[in-house]
């Protein structure tokens, strides 16, 4: 199975009724989407573009209207499947009156963790998520980032193959935010496949392989970090020894003034340049 996406998506649609006249709202319009193994996969898009929606659909958390979709090869409502996920919601909602370590530690139990192992697996979750020290205070005393972090912990306690994270980052502090940004990381060097829901697109920049932006319900652009900030259409190139007057003259006289050619290559535009051109105005 290991060849199977760990999500794949086949023109799914989904339709809600809104208003009394149960009018028609289609929030995911025939996505088609592979999302590979072994990486980090940001999902983005403006607010109300479907990305939620998608997730919670083969998550089977919501019914779809049309389409298929798979997860790590398997039936989303199969328990191969749900075994090996771990879900971290937009807006998680904790007992207030359990300590962090009795919250991921019933997590755990929940998830199907063997007997023997549920204290080792609590342990070592709170370590990844940085919430060893403050595991035995109650949860209704977490500031939000410490929130998110034990999100995270109950979200992988159970060791899981294929993490989803839905806005992991919302209302944290950027120093919160760095600490959520690391966790994803040693996640990744661990094997994991983690699919990132997020508005800041600064640290999707960084820890994401490969991005998919949607819009009003579709797929609009898809592929490798890399590749898809490169500026195909401008090019840069790395002088040795520059002279004022080979700078001037380059383009037709740059081996004349006794300048090498280092590299050429395609600039990066950032992310959030990236996305602004593809969704701004799509809202009018």
């Amino acid at each position: 199975m290991t060849d199977k996406p760990a999500i794949s998506v086949q023109d799914l649609t989904k339709d809600f009724r809104v208003g009394l006249r149960g009018v028609k709202l289609r929030a995911v319009d025939h996505l088609t989407l592979s999302i590979p193994r072994g990486q980090v996969y940001g999902l983005l898009g403006p607010n109300g573009c479907g990305k939620s929606t998608t997730l919670k659909i083969v998550l089977g958390l919501v019914p779809a209207t049309s389409g298929s979709f798979t997860l790590l090869g398997h039936d989303s409502a199969s328990p191969e499947a749900r075994a090996r996920i771990g879900f971290l919601p937009e807006a998680p909602y904790f007992h207030r009156f359990l300590t962090g370590r009795e919250l991921v530690r019933y997590c755990a139990r929940l998830s199907g963790v063997a007997a023997d192992r549920v204290d080792a697996a609590t342990d070592e979750a709170l370590e990844l998520a940085s919430m060893t020290e403050a595991g035995n205070r109650r949860v209704g005393t977490y500031s939000k980032g410490m929130l998110q972090r034990i999100g995270l912990a109950q979200a992988v306690v159970h060791d899981p193959e294929l993490i989803v994270l839905d806005e992991p980052t919302a209302g944290v502090d950027p120093v919160g935010s760095a600490a959520i940004g690391k966790m994803i990381q040693a996640m990744r060097q661990r094997g994991k496949t983690i699919v990132l829901c997020s508005h800041l697109l600064g640290q999707v920049e960084q820890v994401c392989d490969r991005i998919a932006v949607m819009d009003r319900g579709r797929l609009v652009l898809e592929g490798h970090i890399d590749e898809v900030l490169a500026q195909r259409g401008v090019h840069q190139i790395s002088v040795e020894g520059l002279t004022p007057a080979a700078r001037q003259a380059a383009e037709e006289a740059l081996s004349r003034h006794g300048a090498h050619v280092l590299k050429v290559d395609h600039p990066r535009q950032t992310l959030e340049d990236l996305f602004r051109q593809l969704v701004t105005g799509s809202r009018d």
